[in-house]
Parts: C-alpha cells; sequence; structure tokens
C-alpha cells in the first residue's frame, strides 16, 4: 500500500509539473508573440487558416493574455483565394480584431472588428466563384460561420465586379451603430456611387450585433434608389452571418421598370410608371421569388419564379398569370424613351425586346395565362402559352387564344445564340368572327365572315418590329363567304346606285363570294400575289407593296361591275401611308360619294392585307375561292371578265 501510494504522488506531481511547465511555456510564447516575436510564422498560419495570401507591412501585435485576445496590425494586404483568379481583395490600413474565446457553451466568435482605410476588390464570376468566400464553393459541405458582435468601417472603397448577379459598382460604403432601444444600437450599413454606371444610395438596417447568436434570425431592412427606381425591403438571415439563406420581402416603384436592372442587376422590360412586389427566398444555389405582383399602366401581372444554379448554369421555373395585359404598355414607347424614326411617325410594330444575353445565361420553363391581351384595337382571350429556353433557343409552343370568336395558334422560336437572333414562327388563324371587329359607329358591321387565315415565315431581331423588318414567308387571309353592304361593294364601281345607297345610308347587304389576300415576303418587304373581293355586285382586285421597316403602304384597288351601269366613274383606290395611319385616296375624277366610302373601305381592306396571316389553300372549300387563291393579283384568269358577263347578261 505504501509503495502504492508513493506512485500515486508521485504521478502527480509530475503531472503537475508537466501542467506547469505547460502554462509556463504557453506564458512565454504569448509574451513572445505579444513583444513580436514568431511575427513569420503567425502570418503564415493566419493566411493557411484564411486560405488566402496575407501580408503586413506595418506593425503586428498580439495580446492573448485575456478573456478577449486581439489583434491589431497595420498596412494589410490580403490577397484573392485560390478559387478565384490573383490578384488584391483587400488592401486595409489598420485592422483590430477582438475575439471571444469558446466558454459557456459560446462558439468562438468575434468581439469587435474595426477597420480603417479600407479599399475592397471584391469579384464573382459567372460561375458564383468569389473572393469573398471563406471556402471553395465548388467543395461544398458545411460551412462554419463566425458571428461578429461589433463592426465598424469607415468610408471604405468599394470596387465591385459581379458576373453572377450583373453588377458593377465603384464607391464608398461605411458600416457603424445606429440609434436603437436603451443599452443597443442597431448596425447600419450605407453606401454611395456608381451602381451598372448609374448614381445609386443603398441603407441597411440591421438588428443590434451585441444581440446576435446562432439560435435566431437575425433581422435587417433596406432600402436602395437609382435612376429614378427605389427598391427597399425587409428581411432575416435564419442562421445570422450565413447569407447562404435569406427570406425577405420587397416593394419596388419608378418611372421604368427596365431601371431596376441598375439595382439588381436583373434586365427587364421598358414600361412606364410602374409597381412591383413580393418574397424572395433563397437556400443554397435555390431562389424563389413568389407572390410577385406587377402593376404597371392598365396591366398586371403575379406569379412565382424559382431559380436553381447548382449545376452552374441557372434554370428558371415559372408561372405567370394576369387579368388584362396590354402591350401598350410594355417598350420603350411606354417609357417615354422611344427613338421615332426620321418620318417622326410612331410604328405600330411593338419595338419592346429581350435581351440575347440574358436568354443565353439561363434555361428554363415558363407557364403563362391571361384572361386578356390587347394588342393594338385587337384583343385575345383565354391566351396560353408554354415557353422554353434550352441553350440560348427560346421556343413557344404553343401560344393559343380566343381572337374575334375565332381561334389563335402559333409556334415560334427565337435563336439568340447570337446578338442577332434568328425567329422562326408559323401562326393560324380560324374563323374569325369579322362582325366583332371594332366599330366606330352603331351601324351594322361593313363586313360580315369567317375569315382564316396564316403566317409563316422567319427574320432577324429581338423585337416584333425588327423581326418583322428582315421577314421572309408567305402570307394569307381567306374569307370563303360573308356578306357587305352594297354601297361598299360597289366603291371601286362607283355609280348611281352607289351614291344613292350612301346617301341614303343603306344597310343592303351583299354576299361575297371570296375574298383572298396573298402576299410573298422577301426581306420585310410584301408583295401582294393575290388581292381579290368578289362579290356579287362587283369584283375587286388589288395589288402593290407593304415595307414594314417603315411599316409604309403602297396598294391600289380597281373594280370591276358585274352589270352594266348607266353612269360609271372608273377611279381606282389608292390605299396609302402606314400600318398606323392609313390614308385613301382616288386616283383620279374624284366624288364627294367616292371619297367619303374610301375612307369605310380602308377599316375593311386594310386589315386583310395587313394581319399577314396565312390559310392553307386547302382550306378554301369553296371552288371559285380556291380558283382565286391560285390566281395572280387582280382579277382572276378563271373568272369571266366583266365586259364578257355584261354583254352575255
Amino acid at each position: 500500500m505504501r509503495r502504492h501510494a508513493s506512485f500515486v504522488r508521485r504521478g502527480l506531481a509530475w503531472a503537475a509539473g508537466v501542467l506547469i511547465a505547460a502554462a509556463a511555456g504557453i506564458a512565454v510564447l504569448a509574451a513572445a508573440l505579444e513583444a513580436g516575436y514568431f511575427r513569420g510564422p503567425l502570418i503564415h498560419f493566419i493566411a493557411a487558416r484564411t486560405d488566402r495570401p496575407i501580408r503586413i507591412d506595418g506593425p503586428l501585435r498580439v495580446h492573448v493574455l485575456s478573456f478577449t485576445p486581439r489583434l491589431i496590425a497595420e498596412r494589410v494586404s490580403i490577397g484573392n483565394p485560390p478559387w478565384t483568379p490573383s490578384g488584391t481583395a483587400a488592401e486595409i490600413g489598420k485592422i483590430t480584431l477582438a475575439f471571444d474565446l469558446p466558454r459557456n457553451g459560446h462558439s468562438f466568435d468575434i468581439a469587435n472588428l474595426e477597420m480603417q482605410d479600407v479599399t475592397l476588390h471584391l469579384i464573382r464570376d459567372s460561375q458564383g466563384r468569389a473572393n469573398w468566400q471563406l471556402s471553395d464553393p465548388r467543395k461544398g459541405g458545411k460551412r462554419h460561420v463566425t458571428v461578429v458582435h461589433a463592426l465598424s468601417v469607415a468610408h471604405a472603397h468599394v470596387v465591385l465586379d459581379d458576373a453572377r448577379r450583373h453588377l458593377q459598382f465603384d464607391g464608398t460604403v461605411s458600416v457603424g451603430t445606429g440609434r436603437g432601444e436603451p443599452g443597443l444600437s442597431w448596425l447600419r450599413l450605407d453606401g454611395a456611387g456608381q451602381l451598372n454606371g448609374r448614381p445609386a444610395t443603398f441603407e441597411i438596417y440591421g438588428d443590434p450585433l451585441a444581440g446576435a447568436t446562432r439560435a435566431k434570425p437575425y433581422h435587417f431592412t433596406f432600402a436602395e434608389q437609382s435612376s429614378g427606381s427605389k427598391l427597399a425591403g425587409r428581411g432575416s438571415l435564419p442562421h445570422p452571418f450565413n447569407f447562404d439563406f435569406v427570406d425577405a420581402t420587397f416593394d419596388a416603384s419608378g418611372a421604368d421598370m427596365k431601371d431596376l436592372y441598375f439595382l439588381t442587376g436583373v434586365t427587364l422590360v421598358n414600361t412606364g410608371p410602374y409597381r412591383l412586389s413580393g418574397k424572395a427566398a433563397r437556400s443554397g444555389t435555390h431562389f424563389v421569388f413568389s407572390d410577385l405582383f406587377a402593376r404597371s399602366g392598365q396591366s398586371d401581372m403575379l406569379g412565382t419564379v424559382s431559380v436553381d444554379s447548382s449545376t452552374g448554369r441557372s434554370r428558371i421555373k415559372s408561372e405567370l398569370h394576369s387579368q388584362f395585359l396590354r402591350i401598350a404598355d410594355i417598350g420603350a414607347r411606354a417609357a417615354g424613351r422611344e427613338i421615332l424614326p426620321k418620318s417622326g411617325e410612331r410604328l405600330l410594330l411593338s419595338d419592346a425586346s429581350i435581351s440575347p444575353a440574358g436568354i443565353r445565361r439561363a434555361d428554363g420553363v415558363v407557364n403563362f395565362r391571361a384572361r386578356r391581351v390587347e394588342v393594338g384595337r385587337i384583343n385575345l382571350t383565354g391566351v396560353a402559352a408554354h415557353i422554353t429556353i434550352d441553350g440560348g433557343v427560346l421556343a413557344v409552343t404553343p401560344l393559343t387564344a380566343d381572337l374575334l370568336q375565332g381561334k389563335l395558334l402559333a409556334h415560334v422560336t427565337l435563336d439568340a445564340k447570337t446578338d442577332s437572333p434568328r425567329a422562326d414562327f408559323d401562326i393560324k388563324l380560324a374563323n374569325l368572327q369579322l362582325a366583332q371587329l371594332e366599330k366606330k359607329s352603331d351601324k351594322p358591321p361593313a363586313l360580315e365572315g369567317l375569315l382564316r387565315a396564316r403566317l409563316t415565315g422567319s427574320g432577324r431581331g429581338s423585337s416584333f418590329h425588327q423581326v418583322a423588318a428582315t421577314v421572309s414567308g408567305t402570307a394569307t387571309a381567306v374569307l370563303p363567304h360573308g356578306t357587305m353592304r352594297a354601297s361598299l361593294a360597289e366603291l371601286t364601281g362607283i355609280d348611281l346606285r352607289g351614291l344613292g345607297l350612301m346617301a341614303a345610308k343603306d344597310t343592303e347587304e351583299s354576299p361575297v363570294r371570296c375574298a383572298v389576300a396573298s402576299f410573298q415576303a422577301h426581306d420585310g418587304r410584301l408583295t401582294a400575289q393575290t388581292l381579290v373581293l368578289d362579290t356579287a355586285p362587283v369584283l375587286i382586285g388589288g395589288e402593290g407593296t407593304i415595307r414594314l421597316d417603315d411599316e409604309t403602304l403602297d396598294l391600289v384597288f380597281r373594280g370591276h361591275p358585274k352589270k352594266v351601269r348607266l353612269v360609271r366613274v372608273r377611279s381606282p383606290i389608292l390605299v396609302r401611308g402606314t400600318l398606323a395611319h392609313p390614308s385613301i385616296a382616288i386616283q383620279a375624277r374624284n366624288s364627294v360619294a367616292q371619297a367619303a366610302e374610301a375612307v369605310a373601305l380602308g377599316v375593311i381592306l386594310t386589315p386583310i392585307a395587313a394581319v399577314l396571316a396565312f390559310v392553307d389553300p386547302g382550306l378554301a372549300k369553296d371552288a371559285d375561292c380556291a380558283a382565286l387563291i391560285e390566281g395572280s393579283a387582280g382579277p382572276p384568269p378563271k373568272l369571266k371578265p366583266p365586259e364578257a358577263r355584261a354583254s352575255s347578261e
């Protein structure tokens, strides 16, 4: 027993000696560190732990014999990590770090971080690799996040180049404390400078850092302003200082939605004054924007958008709905930024453009539905579109809608692999009720019947107008049967009967055997192949061209009566002007009656020529109508000449 007790005493004495020696060694090491010894190994250790080069050209002081060890360094340069290009990430005149040692269940935190005379060069590539990340994002895994309980940075010069979010910033940023509850000060971060080439300011308020813990969410509010647009909201970090998880709500407003690019780096369309709100949630590489609501002019849009970039290329899924969408509320014209052509006249075809580069950046699927869409004077109802983006090719397959109690079916692809996208389209219209066309008076419709049409072709551009200005293809519209007012039927072959009908406001109807408008398009120039309106009293033929680059009309219509008239004025009708403002004129020997009716003719014939939609000739079941489709412009050769018909009668 004595020997055993002696052995225990010697063991305890040896352990105590070792502990005393270790404590003495630590004290000596700490004193050496505080005295400036081991400077090189210490810097090397910190660089290895942070995985980036560090150089300290000024004094380095370390205080370790404290419950809050402190490190003070001057003229510090921090390089980029190995997952980004080489370069300098930060230049700091003086940095002070105070640490909270782990105790009472608390993790290792930063009690205070203060920096002076700071310049930051922040970069992130399109794959999401950034020089401010603490670890290589390609390796994944759970990241350790350090909580900072006090932070102070005065007037830091920040240069940001974020290829992932398309943000470029050059300005000053300050971080400090703002007024808060007694004993607590809110974190305040504010900045000003050039954001995406425009002056911008921003301000962020966060919960007091002194009370931040890993056990509760960290809340913040934010406000940004640039180019007439404002973006504000509030949110929280479920895990404080871990920005891989964020929940927020936002509200934006301004004069043009496209200006949000200067705040967010997201390219949107031009609009007039707008309001945009919603919720945003981030979970790693997955973003969800929900409860989205946008309004501009009379148009509205709501829905959900999710973005997943886990594979390095963003994948978008979206469900969008609208009660009413007016195309006039979209585009440079709506924003007051339209560049008019040399003529100074507004164009009818929309100039709202999409970004080819934006299409190339991501893949996705969008399902869109709208109760009503207004395109000029045309109203589409029950609109539905399935849109896909794959490898820089946008496809709408299909687009369906109800139009004039008929049906619209379209298939469109836009190859945006280059900055000059190629569009291919096939658009069909079936059984459109012409009587449903908008009228400016309470008179019965001037033309009734079921119109069938088809448009196929291709062009280049990022807007509807650009594609139309370069389009090549074919366009055909057919009215196999219908009725029209007799005074209009005799318009291009005016006689006393026609004048009497107009004076008496006669609504006598005349059957339409067939109406055909067929055009061949080449480089935006449409040339009439067949332009015929065959009625009981008159056969109307036409010829000419439509240029879609400047939307000008150059059409001529001639009438050939099928019965002998006592008095006759042969005066071709000229359709000039533009698609938006066509002008109707009499070529020679005008009469008051004919000039008045010419305006009405423009309402009827111009839509047939300008709808630019085609039908397969096989859709015209009537033999005479099929013969007209096969004929050339003007009176078809397969029908008897008007003079022969008159003599036979």
